[in-house]
């Protein structure tokens, strides 16, 4: 078997439990031969992770909470002690006050609307600027999306406007980084069931919406988000930067 990434050497933030999108990428990527530093958000996340962190047997594995000053520095700052560089930045962290997601976007309060940018996409772009002067072959960040950042997905609430912004982001990053070789990309999966998508009311009936009226009638799944992460870091994608990355079995294009 081929390894078209092997040597290179990945940061993924947001692995969670056996259904985490970031467990799928992390999969695929340690089949390329890439090593892995790998966080987790608490020591009861850790707990759950354990058998995963067995199998994929990253080089670093630290907690980061992104929202305690100084935890994803001194990620990178071990990334710097260890490897000297890094090649791949994987985000696949949001979060949003219950009240927030659930409810209407114009009853947000200003602290919930602040605390769902600042997690879900500002994050993201402190991430970047970390992994930039470790980047100095270039590199591949990626971030998680959806499609309610494009278009009014019910119950999905202030995250709508939140990934938009995470959307608009990757543009401009893919933009002020392009120079130095690192691409940027925002990927958007269908809806699949991980920890963080349990909180959106009514989340089954997008499952059974992305099944029947996707074009290609079926659900997507964390191993098809590896699949195409693993491809948007590699050679072949050396010339893609800045988009949205749809890997939803078309049902971004459905009226």
């Amino acid at each position: 078997m081929t390894q078209p990434l092997a040597g290179k050497f990945a940061l993924i933030v947001g692995m969670a439990n056996a259904n985490s999108i970031a467990y799928g990428v992390a999969k695929a990527l340690k089949a390329q031969g890439v090593h892995l530093a790998i966080t987790y958000q608490t020591d009861r996340t850790k707990d759950f992770i354990a058998p995963l962190i067995e199998e994929l047997e990253p080089a670093i594995l630290l907690k980061c909470n992104v929202q305690e000053d100084g935890d994803l520095e001194s990620v990178f700052e071990q990334i710097q002690k260890t490897w000297g560089r890094l090649d791949i930045g994987v985000h696949s962290i949001a979060f949003a006050l219950k009240d927030d997601l659930h409810g209407r976007v114009v009853d947000s309060s200003a602290e919930g609307f602040a605390l769902a940018m600042d997690v879900s996409c500002h994050s993201f772009i402190r991430m970047a600027k970390l992994a930039e002067p470790l980047m100095t072959q270039g590199g591949t960040l990626l971030t998680m999306s959806y499609l309610g950042a494009e278009k009014v997905v019910q119950n999905y609430g202030v995250m709508g406007p939140v990934k938009a912004a995470l959307e608009c982001s990757v543009r401009y990053l893919a933009n002020e980084l392009g120079s130095k070789k690192i691409r940027v990309h925002a990927v958007s999966p269908g809806p699949i069931m991980t920890r963080a998508a349990s909180g959106i009311p009514e989340f089954n009936a997008l499952l059974s919406q992305a099944s029947q009226h996707a074009p290609m009638r079926e659900l997507v799944d964390i191993d098809d988000v590896g699949a195409a992460a693993a491809f948007l870091c590699s050679e072949g994608a050396k010339r893609l930067t800045g988009s949205t990355f749809y890997i939803d079995g078309g049902m971004n294009i459905i009226a």
